[in-house]
C-alpha cells in the first residue's frame, strides 16, 4: 500500500481510514519517508499513542507539535506557550491557564454556552437550508470570543483569521494570520492591564504561578499571556465544530441515530457526545521529539527522531473499540483519545463536551428531522480535519419550531 500521510488529497477524499487500518494491521511502527524533510515514525495502535503521550520527558512537545510547524514558529513560543513546552514549565502554565476553565468559573462558562448554542440553533432552524458548518462553526468562536471579552465586531474576523493561521496552504499565509491574532491579543492585553475585567484575557494577565511549596511565584510574561490566548482560541475554533457537523452527517446517514436520541434522555446524549469526539476526531496527530534512544513495539527509535501519534486511528483500534468504524451513539465504554491524554489533555475539553452536549440537546428540541440537500466535502489537513461544507434542510418541530 502507498502511504503519504502529507498528502492533502489522501484526507480531503477521507481515504486515510484504510491506510491507518493496514498501519495498525501490518506496521504500527512505521518509518515514514519525506521527500524534504527528515522522515518520521508513524504510531497507529491505541496502546503505543497512549505510551507517548503518558511519557513527556521521553517524548518531548517542546520541538513541535505538528508536521508541518517551521523551526522557526516553534523556537519562537517554545517554553511560553502551553502546546510547545515541557515540564516543569507546562505545569506552571498549565496551573495558570487551567484556572480559566476550573470549577469557579464554570457557572459562566455553562451560561455562555447555553444561550450562544440556543441562539445559533434557533437562527440556522429559522434560516432551514443551510450549509452546516457555517452554523457549527459559530457556537465555539462566539462562546470562546465571549469569554476572552474580545469586541462583537471582531468575532467573525477572529474566526476566519483563526481557519486561515491554521488550515492556509502557503505557510506565509499562516504566519501572517498568527501575526494579526497576536497583534490584536497584544492590543487586548494592554487593555486589560489598565482595566481588567471578569474575562479570560484578564484573568491570566493577573494570576499568578505557584512555585513548589505553595508559595506564589511570578505573574505571565506578555508573550506568555498572548501566546496562550491564542493557543485556546485556536483550539477552540478549530475542533468543535468539526465534530459537530459531524455528528449531524452521522444522524442524517442513519436516522435510527436521531430516533434513538429523542428517547435516550441526558444519559444517552452524554454517551452520544462521546461517540461523535471519537468518530470524528478532529485532532487527527500530534508530534513529539525523541530525547534519548529508545524503542517502540520492539523497533529502535534515537535522539532526535520525530515521532506521530495518530489519534484518529487510535480511535479506530480495533483491539479498543468494537467495530469501530461504526458510529454508535450508545457505545459505551468508550476510551478515545480525542483530547490527548497525560499532561497534555485538552485544557478546553470540558467546555467542548458542554458545547457538544447544549448543541445535541438544543437540536433534539427545535428539530424534526434533517436533510441533506448536497454532498458533504471534507477539508485537506493532516492535523485539523473534518467537513468543510454539509448542506443540509432543518425542518423545524412542532413543539421547538
Amino acid at each position: 500500500m502507498r502511504i503519504d500521510l502529507k498528502d492533502p488529497g489522501l484526507f480531503e477524499r477521507n481515504e486515510f481510514g484504510e491506510v491507518f487500518a493496514w498501519l495498525r494491521a501490518n506496521e504500527p511502527v512505521y518509518w515514514h519517508e519525506e521527500p524534504d524533510g527528515p522522515g518520521f515514525w508513524v504510531l497507529t495502535r491505541h496502546a503505543d499513542v497512549m505510551h507517548v503521550y503518558g511519557d513527556d520527558d521521553l517524548f518531548s512537545s517542546q520541538r513541535g507539535m505538528r508536521l508541518d510547524s517551521t523551526p522557526e514558529a516553534v523556537e519562537a513560543v517554545a517554553g511560553r506557550m502551553l502546546i510547545v513546552t515541557d515540564p516543569p514549565g507546562h505545569t506552571q502554565l498549565r496551573q495558570v491557564v487551567g484556572r480559566a476553565f476550573g470549577r469557579a468559573a464554570m457557572p459562566r462558562i455553562e451560561e455562555v454556552v447555553s444561550r450562544t448554542v440556543a441562539t445559533v440553533v434557533a437562527e440556522a432552524v429559522d434560516q432551514g437550508e443551510v450549509d452546516f458548518l457555517d452554523v457549527a462553526k459559530k457556537i465555539p468562536n462566539h462562546v470562546v470570543c465571549e469569554l476572552m471579552g474580545l469586541p462583537r465586531e471582531h468575532w467573525e474576523w477572529v474566526g476566519d483569521t483563526t481557519t486561515e493561521a491554521f488550515d492556509a496552504q502557503a505557510d506565509e499565509d499562516r504566519v501572517a494570520a498568527y501575526g494579526e491574532l497576536f497583534l490584536l491579543f497584544t492590543e487586548l492585553l494592554m487593555e486589560r492591564r489598565e482595566d481588567p475585567g471578569d474575562d479570560f484575557i484578564s484573568m491570566i494577565a493577573q494570576a499568578r504561578q505557584r512555585e513548589r511549596g505553595g508559595v506564589e511565584g511570578r505573574e505571565l510574561t506578555d508573550e506568555e499571556v498572548i501566546f496562550n490566548c491564542n493557543g485556546v482560541l485556536a483550539g477552540a475554533n478549530e475542533t468543535t465544530r468539526y465534530s459537530m457537523a459531524g455528528a449531524v452527517l452521522e444522524l442524517v446517514r442513519d436516522p435510527v441515530h436521531w430516533h434513538w436520541l429523542r428517547t435516550a434522555g441526558p444519559a444517552g446524549i452524554a454517551s452520544a457526545v462521546e461517540e461523535v469526539l471519537r468518530f470524528t476526531c478532529p485532532g487527527v496527530h500530534a508530534l513529539r521529539t525523541v530525547t534519548r534512544p529508545t524503542e517502540l513495539g520492539g523497533v529502535p527509535i534515537k535522539a532526535g527522531d520525530r515521532v506521530t501519534i495518530w489519534n484518529s486511528s487510535a480511535n479506530r483500534d480495533e483491539t479498543v473499540f468494537h467495530d469501530p468504524d461504526r458510529f454508535r451513539p450508545d457505545r459505551t465504554p468508550n476510551k478515545h483519545v480525542t483530547f490527548g491524554a497525560g499532561r497534555h489533555f485538552c485544557i478546553g475539553a470540558r467546555v467542548a463536551r458542554l458545547e457538544l452536549t447544549a448543541f445535541l440537546t438544543e437540536l433534539l428540541s427545535r428539530v424534526d428531522r434533517i436533510e441533506q440537500v448536497g454532498e458533504p466535502r471534507y477539508n485537506s489537513s493532516n492535523f485539523t480535519w473534518g467537513l468543510r461544507t454539509l448542506p443540509v434542510r432543518l425542518v423545524p418541530s412542532a413543539a421547538g419550531g
